[in-house]
């Protein structure tokens, strides 16, 4: 389902300060599969997201989303097909529309139908579904300003958004980040019930290495721009947390060693 080759972006070529952020990064995910991604700061994670997502132009290589070249399709085509959410529960959300037409712009998206419909009594039935998984009482918020609501909820409401088209390929970048304990393990709870319900390709960015043991099919470690850790099948099963930290131990002494 997406394939990223031999991926290359620097920033300020040729400056003092120039920045390799992706190193010829090679990466992909077979369709259904959840990959986690961790890496230290600077490692290239959100650069990748980014990349994917079409935010940020590579200088070389592609991208590939279900075998289709999209390395240089805009943002706005790319969001037909994929969906993403952010570690900023105010990004990915209207602030100044309710829950429901945030529902409804999610809703049509991916779609060439218009507003013109708008908030129909099956559509609102159908939104209180999605958002009572969550526990947080949203189904019964409908028509309450999204920058009236708490950063947990918000980022709750932005996932039940980017699901809801069942898209291609879901993009979270460190999405629980900016929570509280609690409702982080809500918001994680959830998105693995979405994940295996729809049967989403998955590709998370976390920080919480912990996170990376418990949830999905495979670990990726960025570091310097390259992919230095592909852990999957009997692997990652078995993996803990202290093993994380020692292969990434490793791997960064190597790269120290070899420059």
């Amino acid at each position: 389902m997406l394939e990223i080759r031999s991926a290359r972006k620097v920033f300020y070529r040729g400056q003092p300060d120039e920045k390799v952020a992706l190193d010829g990064l090679d990466l992909s995910l077979a369709t259904g599969e959840f990959g986690v991604v961790i890496g230290s700061n600077g490692a290239g994670k959100s650069s990748m997201l980014n990349a994917i997502s079409g935010a940020l132009p590579l200088d070389s290589g592609k991208i590939l989303i279900n075998g289709d070249d999209v390395t240089n399709v805009p943002v706005y085509r790319r969001a037909t097909r994929l969906s993403r959410v952010f570690q900023d529960p105010m990004r990915g959300t209207a602030a100044s529309m309710t829950v429901a037409e945030n529902m409804l712009l999610a809703e049509l998206r991916a779609s060439k139908r218009s507003l013109r419909k708008g908030l129909t009594a099956p559509r609102l039935a159908a939104y209180k579904e999605r958002l009572s998984v969550l526990g947080l009482g949203l189904e019964n918020r409908l028509d309450t300003r999204v920058d009236l609501l708490s950063g947990g909820q918000r980022q709750s409401l932005s996932l039940i958004m980017a699901v809801g088209g069942s898209p291609e390929l879901l993009l979270l970048d460190e999405h629980t980040a900016a929570l509280d304990p609690r409702t982080a393990d809500l918001v994680m709870q959830a998105t693995v019930r979405a994940v295996e319900a729809l049967k989403l390709t998955t590709l998370m960015v976390t920080h919480n290495m912990q996170h990376a043991v418990d949830f999905g099919s495979r670990i990726f470690m960025l570091s310097a721009g390259r992919v230095r850790l592909d852990i999957s099948g009997e692997e990652k099963a078995s993996v803990t947390v202290p093993d994380l930290i020692e292969h990434f131990s490793v791997k960064t002494d190597r790269m120290l060693l070899a420059s």
